[in-house]
């Protein structure tokens, strides 16, 4: 029965089901609602059942495929509801199945089988949630499998690589995490690669550059990191790459060149750096080129402007400089295309006109220099390296000996500051009134803070401890005086001094006057003082101030309460991380398993199931405490919605701070790629989150692009 692409509407008479004989039955494009009719269940011999493109509602009938005999199913784009049934996870006959543009929904992965015939699958557009099952692996006829625009969290099944006849893997637009797996690189025949709009992380596996015959590859909108493959050579019939609004950084390779058949590529809202490289002039089949928001910087190739007129290009909010090519690329450049550059100039409307060639001579000349200076200043290095050696033993054995002496004196007095020690605790205790509350700032898990003005007209922040049993209270005071002495950054709080005696025990900091993070978001008047600007300030300073603690200290420090309460801010807004508390120094020869410190709400998902302390605990808060920073309250509710089997959309503009006028698009494109890291750093898996060092090194990288935009 074929009465396909008319205007037939109304309903499927139930008397259908009395076509006991009914092979095919196709009435897609026409008018048709209502239900699906159960009795379609009772038809033993349907093979063909194509009902696509009308405005059918309900649910599915149950016995659909009761016999085995259904092979194509097309029902796309209605309004159809429910889960899938189960006749159709056992329909093992089937070949080709459309289930898209619908309202179906259920756990992914217990609604579909193992269908050895199956060649062609299309569930996109619904409402799926659960994992990918590591069942499709089995399907081995399987050419197409489409599951975009779903729920579907966890990560992408290495089984996938065991579909060696796959041409399209789309599964995009959902909540997938971890990395790319590398078995991705044997499905040979593939041909379009969509993974767009996820949470992966990690980097592009060097194995995709095996996919020979790949036209499409869409990675955009993920946290990947790292670099761009250099051996990307073989992808002689890629037409579309987009890697956008990711966090990739390093230099573009210059092999991308090589990929002569490319008519779009968008490598926007990136951390790429360097120059554009000069190969791309050989992208003749370019249509368009998009490196806009990145930090690429130096001269625009001479070279592009070559390529073919009808390219549209975006090279805006970078750090060129120098003038436009002139060539037919280049002639219908608008200055949205080219903004945001601190040193573009040349025949484009809002740029200026360029005066003469200095700038190109001497982007030239340093360029000459670099080889001379490295070889001057290698010696140099050598003797340097070799003299700081030896100093940094020396130092070692210094802190080493202060810790070795504090523990051999209990109960007496102990001072590392310029104060006479002596003198100091009498006039802190003075000055307090006796550790009065008038003189409290704040209060901790192990002590309170108070503010105290010494009779030299100093103020410093003195931090007593509580009355607790003497062991836990000794233990974390040497933990707070050994990982202070053990840091120096701008952006962790100083240790003047600490004392010891048998009636108190307090340590002695630099006083911040603006006081902690918390408060100044809690107060409506402080908060809107503390514009987008300076929100980034402080998670870059926060950031800065973990990657020295992780990567740069002899004994890696895990700080292990890293929260808006512990973080203070001086006149400047400039972070300083504070309360040492509860952190733990990380030796390569120990379990360096831990009772459960840290404040809740801020503490990594794996202390749930095991004590064991990384760095990655300290990872996890700075992305509670970013996103803490960006919208103002802490953001508990939305940290279970990215982590449930069903996530809710979120769109940037329910992350932000209500109280601070929306950023205009410069600024709202640093806080999404801000957030995205953000994002990354909330991992549940804590191998998956990127370290500190990453991160700051990739805040430090965007400084110029924040400030500019700033």
């Amino acid at each position: 029965m074929e009465l396909n692409e008319n205007q037939l509407n109304g309903s499927i008479p139930v008397s259908i089901g009395n076509l006991s004989n009914l092979e095919i039955l196709l009435l897609p494009k026409n008018q048709f609602s209502g239900s699906i009719p159960q009795e379609l269940g009772n038809l033993k011999k349907l093979a063909n059942l194509v009902v696509d493109q009308n405005q059918f509602s309900g649910s599915l009938p149950k016995l659909l495929c009761q016999n085995g005999s259904l092979q194509v199913i097309s029902i796309s784009e209605n309004m159809l509801t429910g889960p899938i049934p189960r006749s159709l996870r056992d329909c093992s006959s089937l070949v080709r199945a459309h289930f898209n543009g619908n309202n179906f929904h259920g756990n992914l992965s217990e609604m579909f089988g193992i269908y050895p015939f199956l060649d062609f699958i299309d569930l996109s557009n619904n409402e799926f949630y659960g994992e990918l099952s590591s069942n499709w692996g089995k399907c081995k006829n399987l050419k197409t499998l489409i599951v975009g625009k779903n729920n579907i969290t966890g990560g992408i099944p290495p089984e996938i690589g065991n579909l060696t006849q796959l041409h399209v893997l789309d599964l995009s637009s959902n909540y997938l995490s971890g990395e790319i797996p590398r078995v991705v690189g044997k499905l040979a025949p593939m041909l379009n690669l969509y993974l767009h709009d996820n949470q992966l992380t990690g980097g592009i596996p060097q194995e995709l550059g095996m996919l020979t015959e790949l036209l499409y590859l869409d990675l955009s909108t993920n946290s990947l990191n790292g670099s761009i493959p250099e051996h990307w050579e073989d992808l002689k019939h890629l037409y579309h790459m987009n890697i956008s609004n990711n966090v990739f950084t390093q230099k573009i390779p210059i092999q991308i060149g090589k990929l002569t058949q490319l008519s779009e590529l968008d490598l926007s809202r990136n951390f790429f750096t360097g120059e554009i490289p000069f190969e791309f002039q050989s992208l003749q089949s370019l249509g368009t080129l998009d490196l806009s928001h990145n930090n690429l910087s130096g001269l625009i190739p001479k070279a592009l402007a070559e390529l073919p007129g009808s390219l549209h290009i975006n090279i805006s909010f970078n750090n060129l400089e120098g003038p436009i090519p002139s060539g037919r690329a280049f002639m219908n450049l608008t200055i949205e295309e080219v903004q945001g550059n601190k040193g573009l100039c040349g025949n484009v409307t809002g740029l200026p006109a360029c005066e003469s060639s200095p700038l190109i001579k001497k982007h030239v000349q340093n360029k000459g220099k670099k080889i001379a200076i490295l070889c001057s200043l290698l010696g140099s290095c050598i003797l340097l390296c070799a003299f700081f050696g030896g100093l940094r033993l020396h130092e070692q054995w210094r802190k080493s000996s202060r810790i070795e002496d504090m523990d051999m004196k209990k109960g007496d007095l102990f001072s590392i500051c310029t104060y006479d020690g002596k003198a100091l605790y009498k006039e802190i205790v003075k000055a307090t009134e006796e550790f009065s509350d008038i003189f409290c700032i704040g209060k901790g898990g192990y002590g309170s803070v108070y503010r105290a003005q010494l009779p030299s007209g100093d103020v410093v922040a003195v931090k007593k401890l509580h009355n607790m049993p003497e062991m836990a209270s000794r233990r974390s005071f040497l933990n707070e005086i050994r990982a202070l002495i053990e840091i120096k950054h701008r952006n962790i709080v100083k240790l003047f001094g600490f004392c010891s005696n048998s009636q108190h025990s307090f340590l002695v900091y630099e006083y911040l006057e603006r006081g902690s993070l918390a408060k100044i978001l809690s107060i409506e008047e402080e908060a809107m003082e503390l514009d987008w600007q300076k929100r980034l300030k402080i998670i870059k300073g926060v950031a800065h101030a973990l990657s020295y603690m992780h990567h740069d200290c002899s004994l890696a420090i895990v700080h292990r309460d890293i929260s808006s309460n512990n973080i203070l801010l001086d006149p400047e807004h400039e972070a300083h991380v504070s309360d040492f508390g509860t952190s733990k120094f990380l030796k390569e020869d120990s379990s360096n398993w831990s009772s459960l410190a840290g404040t809740y709400g801020y503490v990594a998902p794996e202390f749930a199931y095991t004590m064991k302390v990384t760095e990655k605990c300290d990872v996890y808060s700075f992305g509670v405490l970013t996103m803490e920073v960006i919208k103002g309250t802490h953001p508990g509710h939305l940290i279970a919605s990215l982590m449930s089997s069903k996530p809710e959309k979120i769109e940037l503009k329910d992350l932000l701070d209500q109280r601070l006028p929306y950023p205009n698009q410069e600024i709202e494109s640093i806080l999404a790629s801000v957030l995205k890291v953000a994002r990354a750093c909330l991992h549940v898996d804590p191998q998956s989150r990127p370290t500190m060092l990453f991160i700051s090194r990739l805040l430090s990288t965007g400084a110029p692009s924040m400030e500019y935009h700033c």
